[in-house]
């Protein structure tokens, strides 16, 4: 691995920039990119004679193709600049984007040009091992050994998540296959189909490790689920938190498992798995004799960006196999929230201790005084991600990197055996005398085929310039983690905002884990839960793309509704916080909020920030005053209650 760059980074110099401050300097650098490619085709044998002549170039039907396509470009400029959303400005407070790096978005136009597919080395020489390096800087970031784990990168946390599942899937069919095998039966002589089931992941592994000794890994593998399928029900249950991503249910249909064996796991009212509620369904299932295939934590909840307890799932597997000698996989959903353990680690890749991190978050003014981050069971929970067996992480949410760009890791490569593919028309073999022990043939072994090698190069560049722990992406991630933290501050705080003879009242759901803010408006002395829902929907819709005036509008967000059917009584904490009613709940049994990722670095300053709260507060006011005036103009039903 190369080794980033040490030197001290400075944010502001990362990003283009909300007014393209940074404008001269892109500029330079993506004509050195494009320059640079046109250099290597032209240099490319110059023996060869140019095919396409200067009189053929002044031809007619040359030039007016060069006007179409200069046209066509011309129209796609204007589509973009009308309709596409400013996630570049602090304007912008929604989904998980932001501005992008610099440095990968020229290194993705760079490598682009050059157009490898890192499906076959041969297609991607150097993406190929550029994605390598890429996937292991990330097992380095989750504490997992890069000497024998194994990334890479994917189009999304949808597929990422899709391959935990898939590997957990395999896995847990393997001791079946063995039993079925006449030579291999022995190394389970004894055993039930129970117990079989309730091997621990590493224990299987160690099994395939004796199946390539005596030379029967493939006639076994044929016999596990990739051969012959799996019998409905028979894997067992996958245990998963009502926060979880939609990608789950896909997954379960996509891989044959059913979605019917799915067990949701209750969340508590910050939205992370209610541990105790975890604990008593996972040893009443297993009690029951239901094996359990899987269970998921989920660091960066999509809708609340909740921290999960990951150590009380390592915790509870590990009594798990001691007391019923029952045992699962463990994947952490960290689509959101993996690059934020860059904020746990010193520069040599050490988890640093909480007293010593928290010193010098202070020391460095990454965290200032007045922030408490991060809260200790978060702190915690991002320290046991080391121990999960696989970890879904998005370099396009919170790494800062353009789309597509997912990644998943595992900690032991040699899981990848179950999955793996060979063809020899696409794939190569690796030589034992280059390390063989080191690499993984990486088209051979993911889900996905043909994938762009330029993303690979857009992850790999981002993470030499900034590196993987605090002083890296460390520093990055605290803007946002502190603007939050400001923000939700204000929102707790904020005083009425009035609107004629109507006054209405801002408030967060939650303190944040990180830099998701949820909040929703109430009009003061309306207690009634559907106009509270009818409000925060209109303030969606004239606060987003739904206005109809993306670039032009003043503040733009997302939403979300959370629902009895999706997380059961959890939201009726907040609903109750402001002052609905119980029967208001019971009837409606769903809250509309508003949802922000803060994610822009630009409002690290405290006096920027006030400026631009005070800013915000006058466009809230500016919103409620349009909805209120609409509802008088259309006199239909009242949106809210007078």
């Amino acid at each position: 691995m190369n080794t980033p760059n040490a030197s001290p980074l400075n944010v502001d110099a990362l990003f283009i920039g909300p007014k393209s401050e940074n404008r001269v300097f892109f500029k330079e650098m993506m004509e050195y990119a494009v320059s640079e490619h046109l250099h290597w085709r032209a240099d490319f044998h110059p023996e060869d004679p140019a095919l396409v002549t200067p009189v053929e170039q002044h031809a007619g039907d040359f030039r007016q193709t060069l006007y179409r396509t200069e046209g066509i470009l011309r129209q796609l400029s204007s589509k973009l600049k009308n309709t596409s959303v400013p996630w570049f400005s602090p304007r912008y407070l929604g989904h998980m984007n932001a501005d992008t790096l610099m440095v990968s978005n020229l290194a993705y136009v760079m490598t682009m040009m050059y157009n490898p597919n890192n499906c076959a080395h041969e297609a991607s020489p150097t993406t190929t091992e550029l994605e390598v390096e890429a996937g292991l800087d990330l097992c380095r970031m989750f504490g997992y050994d890069p000497k024998r784990s194994w990334g890479h990168i994917t189009s999304g946390g949808t597929v990422a998540n899709y391959e935990g599942m898939w590997v957990a899937r395999n896995l847990k069919t393997i001791p079946l296959a063995i039993a079925q095998h006449e030579k291999a039966r022995d190394l389970v002589a004894g055993k039930s189909e129970k117990e079989l089931l309730n091997l621990s992941p590493s224990a299987v592994l160690d099994l395939t490790d004796e199946l390539k000794k005596r030379g029967l890994f493939e006639e076994v593998r044929a016999l596990s689920c990739r051969g012959v399928g799996i019998k409905q029900g028979s894997l067992g249950k996958i245990l998963v938190p009502q926060s979880k991503h939609y990608s789950w249910m896909k997954a379960m249909d996509v891989l044959g498992i059913g979605q019917e064996h799915i067990v949701p796991l209750p969340v508590d009212e910050n939205y992370r798995t209610d541990v105790a509620k975890m604990r008593e369904i996972t040893f009443r299932l297993i009690k029951e004799g239901h094996p359990i295939l899987a269970m998921v934590s989920v660091v960066g909840t999509t809708e609340e960006g909740s921290i999960d307890h990951v150590d009380e799932v390592i915790k509870l597997r590990a009594e798990c196999e001691r007391k019923y000698g029952a045992s699962f996989y463990v994947h952490v959903d960290a689509a959101y929230g993996g690059y934020v353990r860059a904020m746990f680690l010193d520069e040599d890749n050490r988890f640093m201790d909480y007293d010593a991190l928290l010193a010098r978050y202070r020391a460095e003014d990454i965290i200032p005084a007045g922030v408490t981050w991060p809260k200790h069971d978060v702190y915690e929970g991002f320290k046991a991600m080391a121990e999960a067996d696989s970890i879904t992480v998005d370099p396009h949410k919170v790494g800062y990197i353009q789309y597509a760009a997912g990644a998943v890791c595992m900690k032991d490569k040699r899981i990848v055996d179950l999955i793996s593919y060979h063809a020899a028309y696409v794939f190569e073999e690796v030589d034992e005398a280059e390390g063989a022990d080191t690499k993984v043939v990486l088209g051979s072994s993911i889900m996905e085929g043909s994938k762009a090698g330029a993303t690979a190069a857009a992850v790999w560049a981002a993470h030499r310039l900034v590196p993987l722990n605090i002083g890296g992406y460390g520093k990055v991630i605290g803007r946002g983690i502190v603007t939050a933290d400001w923000f939700a501050q204000r929102l707790a705080s904020a005083k009425p905002l009035t609107v004629g003879r109507r006054r209405f009242e801002v408030r967060p759901i939650m303190h944040p884990d990180f830099h998701m803010v949820n909040f929703t408006f109430k009009e003061i002395g309306n207690d009634s839960l559907e106009d509270h829902n009818r409000l925060n929907k209109k303030m969606y819709e004239i606060c987003s793309y739904a206005s109809g005036r993306t670039y032009t509008n003043d503040f733009l967000t997302s939403s979300t509704s959370l629902s009895v059917e999706e997380y059961g009584d959890t939201p009726w904490h907040y609903v109750a916080s402001r002052g609905f009613s119980r029967a208001e709940w019971d009837k409606v049994e769903s809250v509309y909020i508003l949802r922000a990722a803060v994610m822009t670095h630009f409002l690290r300053k405290a006096e920027d920030f006030d400026a631009y709260w005070e800013q915000l507060r006058e466009v809230f006011a500016a919103k409620l005053a349009h909805i209120v005036d609409m509802e008088d103009k259309t006199g239909a039903d009242t949106l809210i209650a007078a």
